[in-house]
């Protein structure tokens, strides 16, 4: 009993003092502020670069011992305090992505719009591996798009994703019953077959979005009808094609990119190239991908996962879903 007691004592001994001491964090994370570095340049005037890496969402992300901030909050978060800064002159996008939901990516969009209009920065656009579908849809603002010279992009166009698993339990014999309220509260189940009023209902919904998306690339690509017509059905395309058909003005790398930026927004040539992060990196450049989410996550030593592609929530989706199929 005594050495109950003891070891009680020192627990409670052990909680009240950690109570008392300043919080000790061995990793950075997306409570603290963002930093500004410098990747190149002296000069007063500045260009922010931005990473776009991976599946836009509005949804934070779980980590190991953590969530990060959604891509959403990342951009939005940087925009704001770049606008903050009247020696921002010009925004690097540095995209990687095979887009994502059509809400977030309707929302990047609006927010480039919004920060374009506020404060007269130019905005460029640099395609890496894959920039589609919503990753195309937020580039729409910029006053220049470069695809890299390998680029995969376009797949302009809506898809609706949902599982279905009514098959899988029809073998196994479990089932699903269902008390409703309307003819189609349960449009879209997983756990039946959709009927033919239910599909014809998604695929309006499906057009309505799809057609939203080809009036803004109208809008701010102004292509004749010959290339609507062949960028509406959403296939993707090489840089080539895509120069061809309009979607991007020119091709080169992301150090080509930076030149434009500069001659876009009359800067100096010793103009400096900066990035916000949370964690300062040695020898850091521009292929840098750490976005400025809290990077110091420690990797887990086994990683257990399914694929993005089956990871996906049921909605609507500008995403090309071939650039994930392997992730």
């Amino acid at each position: 009993m005594r050495t109950t007691r003891v070891l009680v004592f020192v627990i409670l001994a052990v909680l009240v003092t950690a109570c008392s001491l300043p919080r000790i964090r061995l990793f950075t994370d997306a409570t603290d502020p963002l930093g500004e570095y410098t990747l190149e340049g002296g000069g007063a005037e500045k260009i922010l670069l931005i990473s776009v890496q991976g599946t836009i969402s509005d949804t934070p992300q779980k980590g190991l011992v953590r969530s990060t901030p959604s891509m959403v909050q990342q951009i939005t978060a940087q925009l704001k305090k770049a606008e903050r800064d009247g020696d921002i002159r010009a925004v690097l996008f540095r995209i990687n992505s095979p887009g994502g939901t059509i809400v977030a990516s309707d929302i990047l969009y609006h927010e480039i719009s919004a920060y374009r209009s506020r404060t007269g920065a130019k905005i460029v656009v640099s395609m890496l591996d894959v920039a589609a579908s919503g990753a195309y849809y937020m580039s729409l603002p910029a006053d220049l798009i470069m695809a890299h010279p390998t680029t995969i992009t376009g797949s302009i166009g809506v898809i609706f994703l949902r599982p279905k698993v009514h098959a899988l339990m029809d073998k196994i014999g479990l089932g699903v019953d269902v008390t409703k309220f309307g003819s189609n509260k349960d449009m879209g189940s997983p756990f039946r077959d959709s009927t033919a009023e239910e599909q014809r209902i998604m695929q309006k919904a499906v057009n309505d979005f799809g057609e939203r998306f080809i009036r803004l690339v109208q809008k701010h690509r102004t292509l004749p009808d010959k290339a609507i017509g062949e960028i509406s059905t959403a296939r993707v395309m090489t840089a080539d094609e895509a120069l061809h058909w309009g979607l991007v003005d020119k091709i080169g790398y992301l150090s080509d990119a930076v030149q434009e930026a500069k001659k876009l927004a009359g800067l100096a040539a010793d103009a400096r190239l900066v990035v916000y992060r949370r964690t300062k990196y040695a020898d850091d450049h521009y292929y840098n991908a750490t976005g400025a989410a809290g990077e110091n996550e420690p990797a887990p030593v086994v990683i257990v996962s399914l694929p993005e592609s089956l990871t996906l929530p049921a909605g609507f989706y500008h995403l090309w879903p071939g650039a994930i199929a392997a992730e």
